[in-house]
């Protein structure tokens, strides 16, 4: 609670507040991405960009994980549950739509799908029920991706397979920097996947592409230290790659856990939901635990799905190309009560925490 309170404290906010102003340029807009549902949750819930000069923006990145996952993959699940085997998923997966159909939907026919809250979560049900085939769905960033890695090294039941639909956070920040159209000035990369991954998987960005690239917390001031971090940089012509997290991210980052993620499995293409294919970016079972592989198992393989219902908007939204009120569909059609587009399902999506303060 004492860390919790010095990084909301309100007099060293508005000294923050006062040195943005101070370093923010006078005329040029700056536009800042991040690339993390909770940071976005952080900088909505706590006004903060009411707090920053007009000059500068902070936009949203593809920082939710369910929301990237494209619809072939939720059609592979919804496909394995109709199949008669037991689906179980992170509560927010369970209402993201396929090209036709959400899991919450194979449930309503009749499927056996449940929510769990880890990868061992599954293994028990596996192991309590053994004449029951069981899958987890495998859906995360690198924060997640080493709990499942370990569930399948340790060798789980046989009527237990995955489906590993699991993402890497750098591939899409490069995407962000190849968008001709999409002008980003530096990135505020993510506290929880950094944790794991360590400051060094973001070297890139400083180096090839000169671009400030800061790592930061969750808290409101973890958020504003970072950005004037980032206009530091900016005023004195570098790039830079900073740790504002350094109470929880290290240079290395957690190489055990990171082990366990390169022993289980491979990195290989992957689509992402409205984004397209990019390379070297999903994390696969590696051929030594085949075995595990629901799409091997059960012969589910769909490599193309509708990604966006008509009208939705959700792609551009994942770029920071719109704001989610911007989009045409947005707490009209779309709403969490009954959302059309991935971004509105997760709390982690952009559209879902705009929508909880959402005003007419």
């Amino acid at each position: 609670m004492l860390e919790k309170s010095i990084f909301r404290d309100p007099d060293l906010a508005k000294r923050v507040i006062e040195k943005i102003r101070e370093t923010a340029p006078k005329k040029d807009v700056v536009k800042i991405c991040h690339v993390c549902g909770t940071h976005e949750w952080t900088i909505t819930h706590y006004g903060l960009r009411s707090l920053l000069p007009s000059t500068v923006e902070v936009i949203a990145g593809p920082g939710c994980p369910v929301c990237v996952t494209p619809a072939s993959e939720v059609d592979e699940a919804v496909a394995l549950a109709l199949k008669g085997v037991t689906v179980t998923c992170f509560g927010d997966v369970l209402r993201v739509l396929g090209s036709e159909k959400s899991l919450l939907d194979a449930k309503a026919e009749g499927a056996d799908v449940r929510v769990v809250y880890s990868a061992m979560d599954a293994v028990r049900m596996a192991e309590k029920e053994p004449n029951k085939e069981f899958a987890f769905f495998a859906i995360g960033f690198e924060t997640t991706a080493p709990s499942t890695a370990i569930e399948v090294l340790r060798k789980p039941p046989k009527n237990l397979s995955f489906l590993v639909s699991h993402r890497l956070i750098p591939p899409a920040m490069e995407l962000l920097l190849g968008i001709g159209d999409l002008h980003i000035d530096g990135f505020i990369a993510p506290g929880h996947v950094s944790t794991v991954i360590g400051l060094k998987a973001y070297e890139v960005f400083p180096k090839a592409y000169r671009m400030p690239t800061v790592v930061a917390g969750f808290e409101p001031l973890d958020v504003l230290f970072a950005i004037y971090m980032i206009l530091k940089q900016l005023r004195e012509g570098v790039a830079r790659l900073e740790n504002e997290y350094v109470r929880a991210v290290s240079w290395e980052g957690n190489i055990k856990a990171q082990e366990t993620m390169s022993k289980a499995f491979n990195i290989v293409d992957g689509e992402w939901r409205g984004l397209g294919k990019l390379p070297s970016s999903k994390f696969a079972l590696k051929e030594d635990y085949a075995i595990y592989d629901a799409r091997e198992k059960f012969g589910v393989r769909i490599t193309s799905g509708r990604d966006l219902p008509p009208g939705c908007q959700c792609h551009l939204v994942m770029i920071g190309k719109i704001k989610p009120t911007e989009c045409p569909l947005f707490m009209k059609a779309c709403t969490p009560q009954k959302p059309v587009g991935a971004c509105m399902v997760s709390i982690e999506g952009t559209c879902r925490i705009w929508a909880k303060s959402y005003t007419v």
